[in-house]
């Protein structure tokens, strides 16, 4: 399991019964998890939460709230984020994913060469704007005006509101299908796809399905020298194989390399132990 233990301003406090008890900087919330199914003694701390998401039983949830900003920064290393909590049970960043960002900032800083980077499904902008920290040259997709607009913010608020990203509202596949079109490559493709989802005019995405042709078509991206390609997925029952068995049939048999996945995690507080959260495919040149 690949672990994100490098945080300060996020901290897992503890997790079962359902749902999962974190630290944002300063503010404590508690969150559904699926896989916290175990039982835990519930400490003090879960009472004393500034707010908890409830789940309804015909469906979606609401936020109860003690006392929460609308909104607030969080810092990892050199990276800053804004938080807000939103209907969903989100709150616009997975930390998990602090372990991708790093791989993707080091591995553009140890090519010593400019590094075109293609952040698809690219939400608020987490890997968008490590990618541009470390001094690569980043296209945002994601479908969702808003969630570019807060990846916009997210990159302003970590210094990096004149760096080199374009910022795209668009489906995902019909960009790169333009993209191909007009020949342009890139060096390093982020996707972190929907389990399920629907496109601007009404195209169903499923994961299980469209998930190969999609990998396939930003094959055809690449440019001759690629660094990195990597995929997330939080589709329960998906193992972290097939991501490596996808990247290794359309991109390692191309370009050589190296492929390998794992589950994410976060470490607990409380308990030691680390909660799963999600799974990540990588390729890497060497």
């Amino acid at each position: 399991m690949w672990i994100a233990d490098g945080w300060k301003d996020y901290e897992l406090l503890s997790c079962g019964g359902g749902e999962k008890l974190e630290r944002w900087d300063n503010q404590i919330l508690v969150r559904p998890d699926p896989q916290a199914i175990w039982q835990v003694e519930r400490s003090a701390l879960w009472r004393k939460a500034n707010a908890r998401y409830s789940r309804s039983q015909t469906g979606g949830g609401h936020w109860e709230k003690n006392s929460l900003p609308q909104s607030w920064p969080i810092h990892y290393k050199e990276l800053t984020f804004q938080v807000k909590p939103m209907n969903f049970k989100h709150t616009g960043l997975f930390p998990e994913q602090a372990v991708n960002w790093d791989f993707a900032m080091e591995a553009i800083r140890k090519a010593d060469r400019p590094i075109r980077v293609l952040n698809l499904f690219a939400y608020t902008g987490g890997a968008t704007v490590a990618c541009a920290k470390a001094g690569a040259s980043v296209c945002h997709v994601d479908a969702a005006k808003g969630m570019v607009a807060w990846a916009k913010e997210n990159a302003r608020l970590s210094g990096l509101a004149d760096a080199p990203i374009r910022w795209i509202v668009d489906d995902c596949a019909k960009f790169v299908e333009r993209e191909i079109r007009r020949g342009k490559t890139y060096d390093a493709i982020i996707m972190d796809p929907p389990s399920y989802g629907r496109g601007p005019g009404g195209e169903v995405w499923k994961l299980e399905e469209n998930l190969f042709p999609f990998v396939r078509l930003c094959s055809q991206v690449l440019s001759d020298k690629p660094l990195f390609v990597l995929i997330n997925s939080y589709t329960t029952g998906l193992a972290p194989s097939v991501l490596g068995y996808i990247l290794h049939l359309l991109v390692g048999e191309r370009f050589g390399g190296k492929v390998t996945w794992d589950e994410l995690g976060l470490p607990c507080t409380e308990s030691g132990m680390a909660l799963p959260c999600g799974a990540t495919g990588r390729w890497v040149s060497e």
